[in-house]
This record gives structure tokens, C-alpha cells and sequence, in this order.
């Protein structure tokens, strides 16, 4: 099992640094006019990737078969929710958008639960997110949904960034975070509290509390869990940005798609995520079904523990699917408008969240912030 977690630990590490040892296959590809992209392979992802599916794979006939018990793959259903809220409620809205502020209790549960889920610390996961915002679907998007499906849902992690990605990343502001002692212990601390928390704990726990075998709580409960954690994360940076409507902005690529709001716990609803980065809820649709993010921050903000909580008034969206959406928004009275695959998809001013520089005054102005920090 400790070999199993050694291989499975070294994916999604810093590609932005030296790879010792590893190897690396270039190849070029045209894409577009006069592009080129230089494609170098990380083979330790490659080989990641590689163990976890198939190790995943292996997870789901132990259930189908009856040789994992119920108890474990149910909690490993748990174990998946609550460490993607890390990720959807913390890494996302309260920290590379701050679409909310939140006290040190809620902070630290949900970097807590953001390492539980192993999609790179904090710091990290934050800046790549606001570079996609910054510059979507360009090369300095670290996931272009224009470099297909597969890339931006899977391939990105298996190749070398795009120099563009570094060099205009440089350019986005990290400030907030490098003050914040939560976020820097995580990211000082993370490649030895990861480990445990993400692939040990969750493997030990059925094996001590209700008897399961100890490799079928390890394929089970850590690594199948694991693994289908990912594909939903990273739904929203493929399907997300191909499959689905563009109620408030059809000249971007992000859409509004449900399956992947489901999955997701309300991250789907891209298209108005894109357009107003800054909304806690990152949906202008407040049914907790397909947003399960949103009804852990609000209970955050009525016990206290979430404040400031930032969101767009119904006006300003009407005014904005007017303008600018493919006539899907319920408020258009004309219906859906074609819109033709040629489109240059593109996001002028884009801005990643509330405090960047970019960001409009008009915006901040014509902002609702409710449950207002009471000293």
C-alpha cells in the first residue's frame, strides 16, 4: 500500500519547477494559424494517471462483486463531498475569487477539507484558477478548453505548462493569499499532511471501524474515490467550456450545464460564473440541489463563521443577458440565439474575482453584500 501511495502522492505536483530524473518526450503540433505548441510529456503524471485508473478501476468490481462492504464505499461517498467543499466552498469561491470572507474557524475547516481532496495546496490551486480567469481559453490558460476535450480536462496535467501561462501569471496578484497564515502553513506543511489525509486516514478508517480488508479499503476508500473526485473537478474546465448554454455571455466559451452543476456541487453554471467571478453563489440560481456549495456557506454566514458574501442583483443580470447572451436566459423574450461555432470566444477586461485590479467600479457598486461582518 505505502508504494501504491508513493506513486499516486507525485501527481498534480509543481510542474512549474525542474522534473529530476524525469523523462520528457517533445513533439509539436499545429493548432490554429501559425500556433505551435511544444508538448514536453511528464511521465510521472502520465504513470499516476495510469496506476489510479486502472487501481480505480479494480475499486468498482470489489463493489460490484459484494467483496467491499456497503459501509465503505458509502463513506467513501462522504469522504468525496465533504473534501470537494475544500475545493468548491474554500480554494474556489472564498479564496481565488473572494466572493466572501470567512473567520480562522471556517478557514482552517476548509483547508482542512481542501487537503483532503488533493488538488495541489491552496496557493497553488488559487493562482492557476485566476490565470484561467484572467486569460480563458488562451495560452496562458493553463487548461484551454481550445486545445480540446481532453486536454483541458485531463492532458493539461500530463504536459508541460505553455510559457504563456508563466510569464503572463506573473502578472496576477497573490498578495491576499501570501498574508494569509492559514493558506501559507497549509502550503509549508502540505506533502506531509496530504498524504494522510487524503490516502491513509480514509484507507485506515474501514479497516479499524467496521473490518474491512485492508486493500479494499485502500481501492475503495481511497483510490476509486479519489479518482471519480477528479473527473467531476475537472468537468467543469472541459465539459463546462463545450456542452451547454450561454445565457449571459455567448461570445465566451464557458457554459451553464446542470449534469456538471450536479456533480460538481455548483460549479456547472460557467457561463455566469465567468461573467460575475465575484458571486458566492457562482450560479444565478439558488437551488441548493444543484449547489451544494452555496448552502454550506450559507450556513457558514448565519452561525457567523462567513461574512460580506458578495452577489449580483437581478437587474444587473437582466441587463447583462440582454446584452450579450445566446437568448437562453429567462428573461429574453426572443428565445435562443444561434450562435456561430466560428465565434472568437473571447473575454475582454476579464477579471478573476472582487479585489482584482481590473475589476469595474460600476461593479463593486452596484453589488449586494449581505450578512455584513458585525464587530
Amino acid at each position: 500500500m505505502s508504494s501504491s501511495l508513493l506513486l499516486a502522492s507525485t501527481l498534480l505536483t509543481k510542474q512549474s519547477k525542474e522534473l529530476n530524473g524525469v523523462s520528457e518526450v517533445t513533439a509539436r503540433i499545429s493548432q490554429g494559424k501559425n500556433r505551435s505548441h511544444e508538448w514536453q510529456i511528464v511521465w510521472r503524471n502520465v504513470f499516476a494517471f495510469i496506476y489510479l485508473h486502472t487501481a480505480a478501476v479494480y475499486g468498482l468490481y470489489l463493489i460490484f462483486t459484494g467483496r467491499a462492504k456497503l459501509y465503505t464505499w458509502v463513506f467513501a461517498v462522504v469522504f468525496a463531498v465533504a473534501s470537494g467543499m475544500g475545493v468548491t466552498a474554500g480554494a474556489h469561491r472564498l479564496w481565488a475569487h473572494r466572493a466572501y470572507k470567512a473567520r480562522w474557524p471556517l478557514r482552517v475547516f476548509l483547508a482542512i477539507l481542501q487537503t483532503m481532496a488533493f488538488q495541489n495546496h491552496i496557493y497553488e490551486w488559487v493562482r492557476d484558477h485566476r490565470v484561467h480567469h484572467k486569460f480563458t481559453e488562451t495560452d496562458a490558460d493553463p487548461h484551454n478548453a481550445k486545445r480540446g476535450f481532453f486536454f483541458s480536462h485531463i492532458g493539461w496535467l500530463m504536459v508541460r505548462k505553455h510559457k504563456e501561462v508563466f510569464e503572463k501569471g506573473a502578472s496576477v496578484d497573490m498578495s491576499d493569499l501570501e498574508k494569509d497564515p492559514i493558506v501559507m502553513f497549509q502550503k509549508k506543511t502540505y506533502l506531509v499532511v496530504m498524504p494522510l489525509l487524503c490516502f491513509l486516514i480514509p484507507a485506515w478508517i474501514p479497516v479499524h471501524y467496521w473490518g474491512e480488508n485492508a486493500w479494499s479499503s485502500w481501492y475503495v476508500a481511497a483510490i476509486l474515490r479519489y479518482t471519480i473526485a477528479l473527473h467531476f473537478t475537472w468537468l467543469v474546465n472541459s465539459a463546462a467550456h463545450i456542452w451547454g448554454n450561454r445565457p449571459y455571455d455567448k461570445y465566451i466559451g464557458a457554459t451553464d450545464n446542470k449534469t456538471v452543476a450536479i456533480c460538481a456541487f455548483g460549479e456547472g453554471w460557467h457561463n455566469y460564473h465567468h461573467v460575475f467571478p465575484w458571486d458566492y453563489k457562482a450560479a444565478e440560481l439558488g437551488n441548493y440541489s444543484t449547489n451544494l456549495s452555496t448552502g454550506l456557506i450559507d450556513i457558514a454566514a448565519k452561525i457567523g463563521w462567513a461574512y460580506d458574501l458578495k452577489t449580483v442583483s437581478a437587474d444587473m443580470i437582466r441587463k447583462r443577458a440582454a446584452r450579450t447572451g445566446d437568448g437562453s436566459h429567462p428573461t429574453c423574450q426572443e428565445g435562443p440565439k444561434s450562435v456561430d461555432d466560428d465565434d472568437d470566444h473571447h473575454h475582454e477586461n476579464a477579471v478573476w474575482g472582487w479585489d482584482d485590479k481590473d475589476m469595474p467600479e460600476e461593479d463593486k457598486q452596484l453589488a449586494q453584500i449581505t450578512h455584513p461582518k458585525l464587530d
